[in-house]
């Protein structure tokens, strides 16, 4: 059977994937998914970088201001609208375009990757464990299915009660469940992966936290924290608004908050990196920082040269 054409933009935070996703849409007749797993929230504009309507230069953008920040939204949500918009965009005869960072979204919604319904959180799990400290939830979690405790960190509560629930329901370790899934992608997908060197991603990046500030990203935060929008929800776990908590309650100064901004995006990137490297069969390019054009112009070249979705 034919598989669905489908490119995906991928790459570090700063680096230009908006911009060449527009671009791609422009030159291909296509459609955007946001794979972005913080984008989707209302009212989280600055910090999350959201693609603008001058940004989007007329081209159709989905999954983007699709819930309220006090809404869960999960990667089995994530997974099923995003193959609902790669069917319906290919259907009109459009190629539907994948950009974004979040690395283990977009590979649930491209790959063989199934979800039980105990992988879902349920209120039950949570109220069983609620007196369980972190350790020793982890310390039940290694009892159980050693392995998928060897790949989260202790702190990780949500991941942590998510695996000690699969088993609970299921009888099966997830672990085992994610080893018996084959890994295959499920679609004919392009993945176009931005790079530029380290320091001066690293630049980029603190420039652009420092642009977000001129912005009003201080007053976006407080509004939601005004609205009782509060740490523990999965919105407020972004960075750019997880940081402003402690200085909001009065425990964190306003420079240390910036440059924890910062440090948190430069890391995220290294683990971007990693992520993209190690689980996709990217295409990488150097982008040109003086021409992006020209950048635009050698992902054309290679799409067209694999005969990759020419209308």
């Amino acid at each position: 059977m034919k598989m669905t054409k489908v490119i995906v933009v991928i790459g570090p935070t700063s680096v230009g994937k908006t911009k060449m996703g527009v671009q791609l849409a422009k030159e291909l007749d296509g459609e955007i998914i946001s794979g972005d797993s913080m984008q989707i929230y209302q009212g989280m504009d600055i910090g999350t970088a959201k693609v603008t309507k001058e940004e989007m230069e007329g081209i159709v953008h989905h999954l983007i201001d699709v819930k309220s920040p006090d809404e869960i939204y999960s990667v089995k949500d994530f997974q099923d609208e995003v193959r609902y918009w790669i069917d319906d965009i290919s259907r009109r005869g459009k190629v539907p375009i994948i950009v974004g960072g979040t690395g283990l979204y977009i590979k649930a919604a491209l790959y063989d990757y199934e979800f039980s319904d105990s992988e879902i959180d349920h209120d039950v799990f949570k109220e069983k464990y609620k007196d369980f400290s972190n350790e020793q939830l982890y310390e039940h979690l290694q009892s159980i299915d050693e392995k998928s405790a060897q790949q989260l960190h202790f702190n990780n509560r949500q991941r942590v009660l998510r695996a000690i629930e699969i088993f609970e329901l299921t009888g099966q370790k997830k672990s085992d469940m994610i080893d018996k899934q084959e890994h295959v992608c499920l679609y004919d997908a392009y993945f176009v992966g931005l790079t530029i060197e380290r320091q001066k991603l690293y630049e980029r990046i603190n420039q652009r936290v420092d642009i977000m500030i001129q912005n009003g990203l201080e007053n976006e935060v407080k509004h939601l924290y005004d609205l009782g929008y509060h740490r523990h929800m999965q919105s407020m776990k972004a960075i750019g608004y997880k940081e402003w908590f402690d200085y909001f309650d009065g425990e964190k100064e306003y420079e240390d908050v910036i440059e924890l901004i910062k440090k948190n995006s430069r890391n995220y990137a290294k683990r971007q990196y990693t992520w993209f490297k190690n689980q996709f069969d990217v295409h990488w390019y150097d982008v040109d920082l003086n021409c992006f054009d020209n950048t635009v112009q050698d992902v054309i070249e290679d799409i067209e040269k694999l005969n990759h979705f020419l209308r």
